[in-house]
């Protein structure tokens, strides 16, 4: 009589390489019944294992992996792209500076300051004033409006301050004097974009003029350092000749406007 030994002791219903009551050792299932069912996998893969691209017609399947390697493709040089842009100066960055930064400004712009804030040293206070021609060709200039006062005062004793009114103004200027410096001429397209959009902003915040049609706006700003605390704790006051004052340059005012 031939005895049965552990070894050949086969439990399909039990986990395989585990131990049967009475330390019996289990045999672990052949390979074909632990194989998995046979189906298509990733993101064209149907519930029942079908590839649903290859269900597509011919023209239809070649237009959606056109579009995926088009979007693969973007993606990729949108991220070197923006790498090179916040990246130290290199060859690389220098030599595609041009297209590098006509891909990412102004909607890719990069801003560290959250993570490095910059406290202002001067506060601008920015002014308009327009020119207007009226209907029997006199031409007239109005008085300076304060800009930035009407700012201030929408912001002042507000819980909940709109950003617009504190920034908008405010980061328009600073756009302009990053692109342009000291000089008035915008010598490339970023510097032509921020002067139109600095005087859009005028245009449209400019008081209504009662003499005719506003033909010219120009903008003074006023750029006054914060002012300092000496050792007890009063604020010293602010010299005069500190204050840099600057008038732009007037600018012609389309029929289109902005």
């Amino acid at each position: 009589m031939t005895s049965t030994g552990p070894q050949d002791v086969q439990h399909t219903g039990e986990p395989v390489g585990g131990e049967a009551a009475g330390g019996v050792r289990l045999r672990k299932p052949p390979a074909a019944a632990r194989r998995e069912p046979p189906g298509l996998t990733g993101p064209f893969a149907a519930a029942d294992g079908t590839d649903r691209l290859a269900a597509l017609p011919l023209p239809l399947r070649f237009a959606t992996r056109a579009a995926a390697a088009l979007l693969v493709a973007v993606s990729l040089l949108h991220v070197a792209f923006v790498f090179l842009h916040v990246a130290p100066p290199n060859p690389i960055s220098q030599r595609y500076a041009r297209q590098i930064q006509g891909w990412v400004y102004p909607f890719f712009e990069q801003n560290w300051r959250l993570f490095a804030p910059d406290p202002e040293s001067a506060v601008p206070q920015i002014s308009v004033r327009t020119a207007s021609t009226s209907s029997d060709g006199t031409h007239s200039v109005s008085g300076w409006h304060d800009l930035t006062a009407i700012d201030n005062a929408a912001v002042r004793h507000d819980p909940f301050p709109s950003h617009t009114s504190q920034n908008m103004l405010r980061r328009a200027w600073s756009g302009y004097l990053d692109t342009h410096g000291t000089s008035d001429v915008s010598y490339s397209d970023r510097a032509l974009m921020w002067q139109e959009y600095l005087r859009n902003i005028a245009v449209e915040r400019a008081p209504a003029s009662g003499h005719g049609s506003v033909t010219d706006i120009q903008l003074r700003v006023r750029t006054v350092p914060v002012a300092r605390n000496d050792a007890t704790g009063h604020t010293l006051p602010v010299s005069p000749s500190a204050v840099d004052t600057r008038e732009l340059p007037w600018w012609k005012v389309t029929s289109h406007g902005h």
